[in-house]
């Protein structure tokens, strides 16, 4: 069951991390595109946040689920660290102009805040789960990172949870401004679980 779950975990972020390829390999509008006003569209500034975003968040999605892999960290440090290294960078770069798209996201300032909530926390708890490894607080740089994949696993629930919610509400916008919050704050939640039984079992195992 553990490695069932383990392989599903997988397989869902690199389909998703993946997903940012259609963006870049279609060259026409689909999905939520088609939402946004074409004067958009056609806002080079815009568009460069937007693709590096999608890019890099697509590239954090792949490569930081290989850090929950305990094989990994115990075989293979030096991997461990440099995929942790790519890691906080795709994030920076992600969640930065994640910030800015966050301003003209559809559905008004429910999902902007929601959105730009979900920036903050994903950057917040990246940099704060560095700054943990290089004072050797190994622990709390464990947690923190579990915070920081959560925020950045948003990408993958977010899809899962939005056809539910049109399907349920039968409109898009209302469903979207939904999302905006679901696809991050259970994952938080999950994270947070993990982290305290994590903390009980290392307790137990120290006395």
């Amino acid at each position: 069951m553990k490695k069932l779950r383990w392989y599903l975990f997988v397989s869902l972020a690199v389909l998703v991390g993946l997903y940012p390829l259609r963006y870049v390999i279609i060259k026409q509008t689909f999905g939520l595109l088609t939402t946004k006003p074409l004067e958009l569209l056609q806002n080079t500034v815009w568009n460069t946040f937007f693709y590096t975003h999608i890019i890099f968040g697509g590239l954090a999605l792949l490569v930081g689920c290989w850090q929950f892999s305990q094989k990994l960290l115990t075989t293979n440090k030096p991997l461990h660290r440099k995929l942790g290294k790519s890691y906080m960078i795709f994030v920076a770069l992600s969640g930065l102009s994640g910030l800015y798209i966050a301003a003209f996201a559809t559905g008004g300032w429910i999902t902007t805040i929601g959105f730009g909530s979900l920036g903050i926390i994903w950057l917040s708890t990246t940099y704060l789960a560095y700054r943990a490894v290089k004072q050797w607080k190994i622990v709390l740089h464990q947690q923190l990172m579990t915070y920081s994949y959560a925020a950045c696993f948003a990408a993958v629930t977010l899809r899962i949870w939005l056809p539910l919610l049109i399907i349920t509400f039968q409109d898009f916008f209302i469903a979207y401004k939904i999302v905006a919050w679901l696809s991050w704050l259970p994952n938080i939640a999950v994270a947070y679980i993990r982290n305290q039984y994590i903390s009980k079992v290392s307790m137990n195992i120290s006395k």
